[in-house]
Formats: structure tokens, C-alpha cells, sequence
């Protein structure tokens, strides 16, 4: 793995890989791939927790699903993010990198619109994550993704009061990561 590559931006391209194998809302494609479910079963997976439409619980949920929408428009996560390896944390590295906007696709299935610029380029890619719900705190989530050529990889992001906090793992190594989620100013 590139030393310099930090756990975000790689991230960024497994979930971009995992993009790719995903089925979207709407597709007749249902099937499994290689251990990876689709977005549809993935939503029949989560409407066992799905709170009764209507209620008081769906309405809660659905104001801090906008909430979380409203946080992710237009900001920079700025921080620092740190590898694990053999019991060891490594020597701590600056991150930034931006969020346009976020989507809930259905169920715990969200976009992520993120901009990378990585040397020459400067791209904004959806990528697909789950949310899960630690009472009103939303964490994003990805499980032993597999990326061919590099391994199985699986995140856990969590956003509280405009700061994130979260930890990734690979085989054999993983990292932390945290700071401040900073709304960017209008051009």
C-alpha cells in the first residue's frame, strides 16, 4: 500500500470500486456478486429495523436523516488520520478532503458525493456507504470491501457536532482517523 495514500482517499477508491458492483435503486439486478449484496437486498436486510411510516420514531428518524443531509453540503473534513500496524500507531498525517453533498439512495443506503484531487486530477465521485444509526448519531459504515489487487477492506466513520472520528482496516494493518468538519465558504 502507498505510505502516502491516506485511509480516506483510499477509501474513497474502494468505495468507487464497490460503486461499480452495487446494484442502484431501481436496476432488476438483485443478485449477489462475488459475496457482495446488492443495493436491494441490502434494503430488505435494513427494512427489518425500519421504523413504522408514520410514527413518531419515523418522523424523528426522518428529521435527522435531513440533518445529516444539511451537514454534509458543502464542507471539508479536516484532519488527521494516523496508521495501525502490529499494535503501533504510526506518526500522525494531515487530511482534507471534500464533501459536496450526501443522498439517501434507500434503506441505510446513501451517495456520498466527495471531490478528490489527487496530482492532476480533480474529480467528484458518488460513493456508495451505509449509514447506520447510533441513536441521533450517524456512522458510515463499509464492510470487508474487497478491491482486487490490494484486499478486503472495512470503515467505520462517526459525525457528531460538525467532527468525525472513525477507524479502517486492511488485513493485517489499519488507521485512525479524526477532526473537524468545516463548511466551505461560497465562491
Amino acid at each position: 500500500m502507498n505510505k502516502h495514500l491516506t485511509p480516506f482517499l483510499f477509501g474513497l477508491m474502494v468505495f468507487t470500486l464497490a460503486y461499480t458492483l452495487f446494484t442502484l435503486p431501481g436496476s432488476s439486478n438483485s443478485a449477489s456478486t462475488d459475496g457482495i449484496l446488492s443495493a436491494e437486498a441490502l434494503d430488505q436486510e435494513s427494512e427489518k429495523e425500519k421504523p413504522i411510516e408514520g410514527s413518531k420514531e419515523d418522523e424523528k428518524q426522518k428529521k435527522l436523516e435531513e440533518q445529516f443531509k444539511k451537514d454534509l453540503a458543502n464542507v471539508q473534513f479536516v484532519g488527521r488520520w494516523c496508521m495501525m500496524k502490529d499494535g503501533k500507531l504510526g506518526e500522525e498525517r494531515e487530511e482534507k478532503y471534500t464533501i459536496t453533498s450526501a443522498l439517501k439512495a434507500n434503506a441505510d443506503n446513501w451517495l456520498i458525493f466527495a471531490r478528490v484531487q489527487f496530482g492532476k486530477k480533480d474529480v467528484t465521485l458518488p460513493v456508495p456507504v451505509k449509514v447506520k444509526w447510533a441513536g441521533d448519531t450517524p456512522v458510515i459504515t463499509v464492510t470487508d470491501v474487497n478491491l482486487p489487487g490490494l484486499g478486503t477492506y472495512s470503515a467505520r466513520v462517526l459525525v457528531y457536532k460538525n467532527t468525525y472520528a472513525g477507524s479502517w482496516f486492511g488485513k493485517n494493518y489499519g488507521g485512525l482517523m479524526s477532526g473537524m468538519i468545516v463548511k466551505n465558504k461560497k465562491e
